[in-house]
């Protein structure tokens, strides 16, 4: 017992890294619960004290030394137990570590059951939970297969760290083109932003901070061999590679691709754009559900708006009828308010008599007059 006891110590020690001390103590501790359940409760202060050269251990009450034989057994199971306990837990917590470490990048696991709806893979050291939500939507997943996925979160139980996974997470796309891609690992090339419908569609802006490589040709690869790969992986899931630029109308022209702007209104102030297309550009650009201008919104940060040429001439024409309603207001009164930006009725019945009165040409008796026809209207 005594090598083989000597022998656990140094395995701990080396490959788990527990402290010797740390183990002998949790080993002598162990005895001593174990001693006074052998020689019973009411026996004196009890204390073990192991030999860590030898590996041989006595029995102290009252500082006097007990010597029995029937306590040479029971000590051997229980220094085993202690040393099984040991180890369970140092491989949790070494789990734990490794796991925590990884929080935020990639790890590859193949399918080992099914619980509920989700998915357990085997991890190597550790088990990965991939629940229902972070699951690619139609993804077909049988037992054995290898699936990467991004560490989201690592909790430490009982059990053991308890990892969740996640196949939905923008990260993972920004993990997999650092895979991908040499020049974003190497730091020539950035990823700016990603915006995700995970399973449907990726919007990721890229920008080299070398004037030699091109960032967009650096993600696609030759022949669209690089984003073939993350596309693959992601089960088809269609991804648009943006140039990133400092200038916001060169980025959100790139960022509605595939669709071709023609006119931006950009007010930065309230980070609102609003967006002029030909009219056989604008279902391309809103795209399928709103798909493509929701996620161009989101990665240059901005709220969108996009009307079509015709559209605005209408409402343009629809302002101009009912601002004619208004009877007895002069045309030049009319073009006062439409340069003010008062070109509809809504926002000329929102206006207070002094408001009106600051646009020039319009006085204290023409902006009651405005007012009051303006209510008329319906």
């Amino acid at each position: 017992m005594n090598n083989e006891l000597l022998s656990a110590l140094e395995y701990l020690e080396k490959e788990k890294g527990i402290k010797k001390e740390i183990l002998i103590a949790a080993v002598e501790s162990a005895l001593v619960s174990a001693a006074k359940k052998t020689f019973g409760e009411k026996t004196a202060d009890i204390t073990v004290k192991l030999d860590p050269e030898s590996g041989n251990f006595k029995v102290f009450a009252d500082e006097k030394e007990i010597k029995d034989t029937r306590f040479g057994r029971i000590a051997a199971q229980t220094a085993k137990q202690v040393i099984i306990q040991k180890i369970r837990e140092a491989e949790k917590d070494i789990a734990f570590e490794e796991f925590q470490d990884k929080k935020g990048d990639i790890v590859t696991g193949s399918v080992h059951r099914f619980e509920r709806n989700a998915i357990v893979l085997d991890l190597g050291k550790a088990e990965g939970i991939l629940p229902k939500k972070e699951q690619l939507a139609g993804e077909d997943c049988r037992q054995g297969d290898r699936i990467r996925a991004l560490v989201l979160e690592v909790k430490k139980t009982s059990r053991g760290p308890q990892i969740i996974l996640s196949r939905t997470d923008a990260m993972l796309v920004k993990r997999l083109f650092e895979l991908e891609v040499p020049e974003i690992y190497e730091g020539i090339v950035e990823i700016k932003a990603i915006a995700r419908d995970a399973g449907e569609r990726t919007k990721i802006a890229v920008y080299s901070k070398d004037e030699k490589v091109d960032s967009v040709g650096a993600c696609v690869g030759m022949r669209g061999s690089r984003v073939k790969n993350i596309v693959r992986e992601l089960q088809g899931e269609k991804i648009d590679i943006v140039r990133w630029e400092p200038d916001i109308d060169k980025y959100v022209r790139g960022a509605l691709s595939p669709a071709k702007v023609s006119e931006l209104k950009i007010d930065e102030k309230n980070k609102r754009i609003e967006v002029v297309v030909e009219d056989d550009q604008l279902s391309l650009a809103i795209g399928k559900h709103g798909q493509n201008v929701r996620l161009a919104s989101r990665l240059v940060n901005y709220n969108m708006d996009i009307r079509s040429y015709n559209e605005l001439v209408r409402e343009k024409e629809k302002k101009e009828v009912a601002l004619k309603k208004l009877s007895g207001i002069g045309k030049k009164t009319i073009e006062a308010l439409k340069e003010a930006g008062f070109d509809s009725l809504e926002k000329i019945k929102s206006l207070k008599i002094d408001e009106l009165i600051e646009i020039k040409g319009i006085g204290k008796k023409t902006a009651q007059k405005i007012l009051a026809e303006a209510k008329k209207v319906k």
